[in-house]
């Protein structure tokens, strides 16, 4: 079920601002969902070249390590909005060297708090960044960039269910928002 979620060279993301943490999973409580996983620990990191060739064309590489989950992701977003593909790595170590041997510096490690969870075919993640806040990011993955626009809808009702509005809405990624910190 977890590895459908996750399928698809393109992502719809729409990211809240969350002003209360508690009021969201008090909604999320009365939404029927699954849980994939609650209180992992992300550490995340971010790759460019030295001269930031990969910011200029709007993309970001990333090394994911997840605890305790295990989970170890290799990630790749951009250049376009919604382009995102991940894959299972089972050694970050050895994939954090192989970047660096390639030439590749890291110009961010990021560390988050982050539960996941299913409703329909959605899948929501309640993150908390220290001294940035607490977020929820309504996401879908899918090959079918066709899609794209009647998900983001699709994705906005389900927000609204949770009292999230445009005036929640945070645009800019959790690296901006570090780098920006």
């Amino acid at each position: 079920m977890a590895k459908d979620h996750f399928q698809g060279k393109y992502e719809v993301e729409l990211k809240y601002r969350l002003t209360s943490k508690s009021g969201f999973l008090e909604t999320l409580s009365q939404t029927p969902h699954e849980v994939m996983l609650e209180n992992n620990t992300e550490s995340d990191c971010y790759f460019d070249t030295p001269d930031l060739a990969l910011e200029a064309q709007n993309k970001s590489l990333c090394i994911r390590t997840m605890t305790p989950s295990g989970i170890k992701l290799w990630i790749v977003k951009g250049p376009e909005e919604d382009r995102c593909e991940a894959t299972d790595i089972s050694d970050a170590d050895k994939a954090l060297s192989m970047l660096e041997t390639m030439g590749y510096e890291i110009v961010l490690k990021a560390t988050k708090s982050r539960s996941i969870y299913f409703v329909g075919e959605f899948h929501i993640t309640l993150d908390t960044l220290a001294n940035i806040g607490d977020f929820a990011e309504f996401a879908i993955m899918t090959d079918d960039e066709s899609k794209l626009s009647q998900y983001r809808e699709q994705l906005e009702a389900l927000a609204a269910k949770f009292g999230l509005t445009q005036f929640d809405l945070e645009t800019k990624s959790y690296k901006e928002m570090l780098t920006e910190s």
